[in-house]
C-alpha cells in the first residue's frame, strides 16, 4: 500500500539510472546507490525523471527500474515514479503501471514536442489524474518540453484531488512566484533547479526534486531542513558553497556530468543511451577538481 506522501518535504534525489558498458540496466549499481540514499538522509526518490534517462528505456525496462527501488527502499522513504509522455495514453499506462507495482506518487510532465494548446495541455493532465489514485507531482520544465504549464492551468490543476504539487524547473523566479499563490497544504511546489533550492524555499515552497543530491544527498537533506527549521543563514550558506558543484553537474546536458561524477565517486560505470555521449576533456577536468575540492572522489 502507498505512504501518504502529500506533506512530503525536503530533499528528493532525481536518481540516476545505472547501465552496463553494454547498456543493459545495472540492478548491482542501482542497488549500492539506493542504499547510498538511505544512510545519507534522502528523503525521497524519483525514479524514471531526465535524469534517470526515461527516454530511452522501454515500457518494460520503466516498471523493472521502479519495481526494483520500491523493493529495495522497502517503505523507508518515498518513491516517486516518472509517468511522463508526450502521448496522453502512454502516460495514463506508464502510471497505471507505476501505481499497481507500489510507487507512493507520480512526477507528470508536459507533453513535449508536441506541446498542445491550453486546453490539451490541461486534459493530458487531467486525464491522469482522474484515472489513478496516489497523488501526483506536476513537472515544469519547458527547456526539455518547449511549453510550460501557464498560470491558468496551475490554478485549474492545483484544485485536483490527486494533485499535491509542482516541480518548478523553468528557472525564473517571475514564474515561481506567480504559481506561490497557490500554495497550500495540499498544493506545494518543489525546486527543479539546483542552483535556486532557497530562492523557491523563500517563496514558500516544501523542498527539492534534485540532481546534486545524487552525489551530496546529507548537505542537500541538510540545507533544506535547516531553512524550513528556521535556520535562513545555515541553508543559504549550504546553497551558495554548493554553486561550484551545481554549475560543474550542469556544465553540459544532464545527466551527463552527475553519471561522470558518480563513476568518479566508484558507485557505477559511466555509461549513458545514446545520445547521450560522454562529456568533453575540459568539462570532466572541470568537475573532477570540484569533487576533488569537497572530498568527493573515490
Amino acid at each position: 500500500m502507498a505512504a501518504n506522501i502529500r506533506n512530503l518535504t525536503g530533499s528528493i534525489v532525481a536518481l540516476v539510472t545505472p547501465f552496463k558498458d553494454n547498456g543493459d540496466i545495472d540492478f548491482d549499481a542501482l542497488d549500492r546507490i539506493v542504499d547510498f540514499h538511505l544512510e545519507n538522509k534522502t528523503d525521497g526518490i524519483l525514479v524514471l525523471g531526465t535524469t534517470g534517462e526515461s527516454s530511452t528505456m522501454t515500457d518494460a525496462e520503466d516498471v523493472a527500474v521502479a519495481q526494483h527501488v520500491v523493493n529495495r527502499v522497502n517503505g523507508a522513504i518515498p518513491v516517486i515514479g516518472g509517468a511522463g509522455s508526450n502521448a496522453t495514453h502512454e502516460s495514463l499506462n506508464k502510471a497505471k503501471s507505476l501505481q499497481m507495482i507500489g510507487c507512493d506518487g507520480l512526477l507528470l510532465i508536459t507533453p513535449y514536442y508536441n506541446k498542445s494548446n491550453e486546453e490539451g495541455i490541461y486534459r493530458h493532465f487531467a486525464t491522469v489524474l482522474d484515472q489513478t489514485e496516489i497523488p501526483s507531482i506536476l513537472y515544469n520544465i519547458p527547456g526539455r518540453t518547449g511549453c510550460s504549464i501557464s498560470e491558468a492551468n496551475v490554478a485549474r490543476l492545483c484544485e485536483h484531488p490527486n494533485v499535491m504539487g509542482i516541480k518548478e524547473a523553468s528557472g525564473s523566479i517571475s514564474y515561481a512566484t506567480s504559481v506561490a499563490k497557490y500554495l497550500s497544504d495540499d498544493f506545494r511546489m518543489y525546486s527543479g533547479n539546483d542552483d535556486m533550492v532557497v530562492p523557491i524555499l523563500s517563496l514558500g515552497g516544501s523542498g527539492v526534486i534534485s540532481v546534486w543530491a545524487n552525489v551530496e544527498p546529507a548537505i542537500c537533506h541538510d540545507m533544506v531542513a535547516s531553512y524550513l527549521g528556521g535556520d535562513y543563514q545555515t541553508a543559504l550558506r549550504i546553497q551558495l558553497d554548493g554553486l561550484d558543484l551545481v554549475h560543474a553537474l550542469f556544465c553540459e546536458v544532464n545527466p551527463i556530468p552527475v553519471k561522470a561524477a558518480l563513476a568518479m565517486m566508484g558507485m557505477m560505470g559511466e555509461n549513458y543511451r545514446s545520445p547521450l555521449f560522454p562529456m568533453s576533456e575540459a568539462n570532466r577536468a572541470r568537475l573532477e577538481r570540484v569533487m576533488g575540492e569537497r572530498g568527493l572522489l573515490g
